[in-house]
């Protein structure tokens, strides 16, 4: 017999020092806001903020997290992930369709914050194939912006839904 999904979570259970948890109570740490957000999740491009970034992000560079701390894909209640997946594949669309992505790279690492956050990368045309995959935000001609240069794509991610 399998043991029952729990989806809540006490405020003991919170990590006080996990920054995406206290980016999803602060929403001032997300450039331009929550891309997305709903009970269960929370998508935002990357914060000049967060941990181990610079003043100048890459561009396009989203997160999709469960709203609720879990540690891996493996924590994810059945409709956590559901939704995850959903909010992954719109928000690849949108990066697609809206910043002109021409293919669009996820991945988990999980190294640095112990909160999931799946990595959205955008590769744009032009990105030569040396840069393709783990280095696409090392072109040297990839886009790349501060806060504003991110909350302008943001609100342009947003108003496609």
């Amino acid at each position: 017999m399998t043991k029952p999904q729990r989806a809540t979570e006490t405020p003991e259970e919170r990590p006080v020092d996990c920054f995406v948890c206290r980016k999803h109570r602060d929403v001032t740490l997300m450039p331009g806001g929550p891309v997305h957000e709903d009970e269960l999740v929370v998508v935002s491009h990357v914060s000049p903020r967060a941990p181990g970034q610079s003043a100048e992000v890459y561009l396009g560079h989203l997160l999709v997290e469960p709203r609720r701390h879990a540690a891996g894909l493996a924590d994810l209640t059945d409709e956590e992930a559901e939704r995850m997946g959903r909010w992954n594949t719109r928000s690849a669309r949108a990066l697609r369709e809206v910043a002109g992505a021409e293919h669009v790279y996820a991945a988990v690492i999980g190294d640095r914050v112990s909160h999931l956050h799946l990595h959205l990368l955008p590769r744009y045309p032009g990105t030569p194939r040396e840069y393709w995959w783990t280095r696409v935000d090392e072109w040297p001609q990839a886009p790349r912006g501060g806060e504003a240069a991110a909350a302008q794509l943001v609100r342009r991610l947003r108003s496609r839904w």
